[in-house]
């Protein structure tokens, strides 16, 4: 899914925390915590008992646009759980129920027709913006039509099977689909026809790309400018370099605890620019209940040891990767990709990153026990003389590289780390550091001309084309484009064949669609559009002053239900 940035550390693990999560919710410590859900499993109700106060969370920076159509950030997907809604939703709680779809906007899970094309949704009555004005089956029209129109970065992959969307990713100014999302006012129905049957189509409905806005929002990015929601929550302000602050919408009320739950926090303040040392501790000092960021390395042990209790370790579906634009030289060579398969100490970077005991080395695209994962490794561990031979091979030697990252100290010291192996290998490298801010859209524009850059990457649901279809698709790729998910710039009309093949297949026969998934990743790594680095835990560090910590699988730390003291 979006990119995520986190560190997990070994030295958590070594001291024994406690509070790790394992995926499950758990209760926070201090005076404020009470009696909280048991693992995976959701509170019975609202406790008012807890509502109030003001939630502090810190981040270097913002995390992009607060448009959710656009935006594809871990940052700011955990915040729009608390201001937008779709037709379905992930159930909002901890552990392994946290995949289950259920019905949001709509009131019921959609009638689906025999041959799997069509669904019909009821909308929810009731249901307002933050603005006041009704929730309507034509604002959930144009609120897909404009998913095209901005053209988000999934309208080719996720939201292309609707019948019109190929015509709309091919021209998304004025895109219409009055044949494959039709009101009818008079029913309070919205009715979704698509080309083809897709077994993943409502975990798609239920990510923020699929949010429903008032028709009337502009199609083009919001950027900094709040679109009214339907949550629990709307922001006020937001600036990407001091702050984001929600207050309560005054128009919500809890219609379904299960897809969108009553905020606990009055108010929820996410100030940006602490560097991570300093937010470590005005959270160990009360000052802040939450960090976004990287941990500092030399901070891991005191937080292990002392503040076990407050650090929740998860595990992830996800993986760190460097993304090869396979359209620049010299990486328009397959011999010069080849040789970045063969020129790093993945060992080395997991111990950049933490240690063994929170990430390990990654050999494939789809992590570990993930559906359509593969146990292969091609490339098992550095090779320099055998990558500095490709390169030779390649004609490529002494070529100036750049390596863009963001300007997390984790990010930092593993981009200098590829940077030397760059130059070990016969190429002219240097490290272009970026702030967190624009990193991600800047990595994906082609007119910025990125070779290499260090990224991160986790499932949007549990599918392999999740990660091989979002990421390596030609659908995926747009030049000049913000919203451009395929880094790599790579394209292949018979791998695209090879995947969508899969996907049907799974409609009937997962298993083997599974298998078909695991050949896929494994060409893949042999052309090289990507390196995998290695598969992340996550560290959530939190204060005294908040208790029912619940980790979501989906999109981390559920911050709206955090209690406050």
């Amino acid at each position: 899914m979006k990119r995520i940035t986190a560190i997990a550390a070994a030295a958590l693990l070594a001291a024994g925390a406690a509070a790790c999560s394992g995926g499950g919710a758990s209760t926070g410590t201090g005076p404020a915590t009470g009696a909280a859900a048991q693992p995976g499993q959701a509170a019975a109700g609202f406790q008012e008992q807890h509502k109030g106060g003001t939630l502090r969370l810190l981040a270097k920076a913002g995390d992009g646009t607060l448009d959710p159509h656009i935006n594809y950030s871990n940052g700011n997907w955990q915040i729009f759980q608390a201001l937008y809604d779709g037709l379905v939703s992930f159930r909002k709680t901890g552990g392994e129920r946290s995949y289950d779809i259920v019905p949001d906007l709509a009131q019921e899970l959609p009638q689906v027709s025999a041959d799997g094309t069509t669904y019909t949704f009821t909308l929810r009555k009731g249901v307002a913006f933050s603005t006041g004005a009704p929730v309507t089956a034509d604002d959930v029209v144009a609120s897909f039509e404009r998913i095209f129109r901005v053209s988000g970065p999934t309208s080719g992959t996720f939201y292309a099977g609707i019948v019109g969307a190929a015509d709309c990713v091919k021209k998304p100014a004025g895109c219409t689909l009055d044949q494959g999302v039709v009101a009818d006012a008079a029913a309070g129905t919205v009715t979704i026809k698509l080309v083809a049957p897709d077994p993943e189509f409502l975990q798609k409905l239920a990510l923020p790309h699929a949010a429903v806005l008032p028709k009337d929002t502009p199609a083009k990015d919001q950027g900094t400018s709040p679109i009214p929601g339907t949550g629990p929550y709307q922001v006020v302000s937001y600036d990407p370099n001091k702050q984001m602050k929600l207050v309560r919408n005054p128009h919500f009320k809890e219609w379904s605890r299960d897809a969108q739950p009553q905020g606990y926090p009055d108010e929820i303040d996410y100030a940006y620019g602490l560097t991570p040392e300093a937010a470590v501790t005005a959270v160990q000092n009360g000052q802040a209940d939450w960090i976004f960021d990287p941990l500092p390395a030399d901070r891991l042990t005191e937080i292990g040891t002392q503040y076990a209790q407050q650090a929740h370790v998860n595990a992830l579906a996800a993986f760190w990767y460097i993304p090869v634009n396979v359209n620049l030289a010299p990486f328009d060579k397959p011999e010069a990709r080849e040789a970045l398969q063969w020129a790093f100490d993945k060992n080395a970077m997991v111990k950049m990153f933490g240690g063994a005991n929170v990430a390990q080395p990654a050999c494939t695209i789809l992590p570990p026990a993930f559906p359509g994962h593969a146990d292969f490794c091609d490339f098992p561990r550095q090779d320099l003389a055998k990558a500095k031979d490709l390169v030779q091979k390649s004609g490529t030697a002494g070529q100036e590289v750049s390596v863009v990252v963001a300007d997390d100290e984790v990010s930092k010291q593993i981009g200098e780390y590829v940077r030397s192996s760059l130059e070990q290998i016969g190429y002219q490298a240097k490290l272009k550091v970026i702030s967190t801010n624009i990193h991600f859209t800047y990595i994906q524009n082609t007119r910025n001309k990125v070779q290499l850059s260090v990224s991160q990457w986790y499932a949007d649901y549990p599918a392999a084309s999740n990660f091989l279809n979002v990421l390596l698709s030609c659908a995926s790729f747009r030049e000049g484009s913000d919203a451009s998910i395929n880094i790599s710039g790579y394209c292949d009309k018979d791998m695209d064949a090879r995947m969508a093949a899969a996907m049907k297949l799974g409609q009937t026969d997962q298993a083997g669609a599974d298998r078909q998934w695991g050949e896929i990743d494994r060409e893949l790594m042999k052309r090289g559009p990507i390196v995998p680095l290695f598969n992340p835990k996550q560290i959530d560090f939190v204060s005294r002053n908040v208790g029912n910590y619940q980790f979501h699988a989906q999109f981390h730390a559920l911050l709206d239900q955090l209690w406050v003291k």
